[in-house]
């Protein structure tokens, strides 16, 4: 599951997915996080806008995601050049490292638009992920319905949290290891310093698979996939609980606040707790690139260990804070651009 935005949402009026009637798509984007639905009680109470058919649900969730991570891209770059550090240079002097020393490095030695080197993979990766998603989330979600004989049922108050979150869950790993490539392929143009050696999507993609074969491009999935679970069960309890504690304390509230702010506190929940395997997913993407020599030999738990032996357990969480500067105006971004789109594309429909 790509996990380098963590909390990239779709809302639908308010709702944070998944949305019962179309089965939203959430992205905990990166880190991708699979949150609950909120109640129709609670959306129709505000006078939300008005919804939008299953395909234009998609399409505005695909843009307002990729709008979201390319506003948020110097963020997520710098946090991928972090995550980094340490492989092929000396650990000693990592520790000096701070985010505007290494902003102004890449302004003054990459320039300004550097910040975005491998965005344009992010938003390549955005729509085929958002449809895998979408389209296994609704197969799995039925399958599951019919094995617990839930088809006829609606509302079943125990048992729809569980299709939600095993349905999301498998759904998240059948995307991510669709467009795992892609993935890939933007860390190592984005992990790129001063000297290029990756020049574009489709260099890259044939530099790969000549030099280190086809299953080169899968360097990482596995580490992908161990995150899955985690950071889809840590989102959707955090979620949930900060949603019901607040609604019982302050009832009136707006339901879109709430959401935004519950949403913004699962996603810095969910990072902490996935970072480790994010970056250790992101230095075995990096294993091999670029004709350098191996680091890692031993797996993803040898990798683990030699990270906690040569840079400590700090070394885990190295790159933590851009990740978390980016939450909020993510989860933000995302909102509004998806509530714009929303009216918009209803407003087209009723034109035709």
């Amino acid at each position: 599951m790509n996990m380098e935005a963590r909390v990239g949402v779709v809302v639908e009026g308010g709702q944070m997915a998944l949305n019962s009637a179309h089965g939203a798509v959430v992205d905990a984007g990166a880190r991708k996080s699979l949150l609950p639905q909120l109640q129709n009680g609670h959306s129709s109470k505000h006078g939300l806008s008005p919804q939008i058919g299953t395909i234009q649900q998609l399409l505005a969730g695909g843009i307002a995601g990729a709008f979201s991570k390319t506003c948020t891209a110097p963020l997520a770059r710098l946090t991928i050049l972090f995550q980094v550090q340490g492989m092929h240079s000396d650990v000693t002097a990592l520790s000096k490292a701070c985010i505007w020393r290494e902003a102004s490095r890449i302004i003054n030695e990459e320039g300004f638009r550097a910040f975005w080197k491998g965005n344009l993979v992010t938003i390549a990766h955005r729509l085929p992920y958002s449809s895998v998603n979408f389209y296994a989330y609704e197969r799995y979600k039925s399958m599951l319905q019919s094995i617990l004989g839930l088809e006829n049922r609606r509302g079943n108050v125990g048992a729809d949290p569980f299709v939600h979150f095993v349905g999301g869950g498998l759904a998240g790993i059948t995307a991510a290891s669709a467009t795992y490539p892609l993935d890939l392929v933007r860390t190592r143009l984005a992990a790129q310093r001063n000297s290029i050696y990756y020049r574009g999507i489709w260099h890259a993609f044939h530099t790969i698979c000549r030099e280190e074969g086809f299953l080169g491009l899968y360097k990482g999935l596995g580490a992908t996939l161990l995150g899955v679970g985690p950071s889809i069960a840590i989102s959707f309890s955090v979620y949930e609980s900060l949603r019901s504690y607040w609604q019982l304390q302050r009832p009136n509230d707006s339901t879109i606040m709430v959401s935004l702010a519950c949403g913004s506190l699962s996603g810095i929940a969910s990072s902490t707790a996935t970072f480790p395997i994010d970056l250790v997913r992101r230095r075995m993407q990096l294993e091999g690139a670029a004709g350098r020599a191996h680091v890692y030999k031993t797996g993803l738990l040898g990798t683990f260990r030699h990270i906690i032996q040569s840079e400590g357990l700090c070394g885990l969480y190295r790159g933590i804070l851009p990740e978390y500067y980016k939450v909020v105006p993510g989860v933000g971004i995302v909102f509004m651009t998806y509530e714009t789109l929303k009216m918009f594309l209803s407003s087209v429909r009723s034109d035709y």
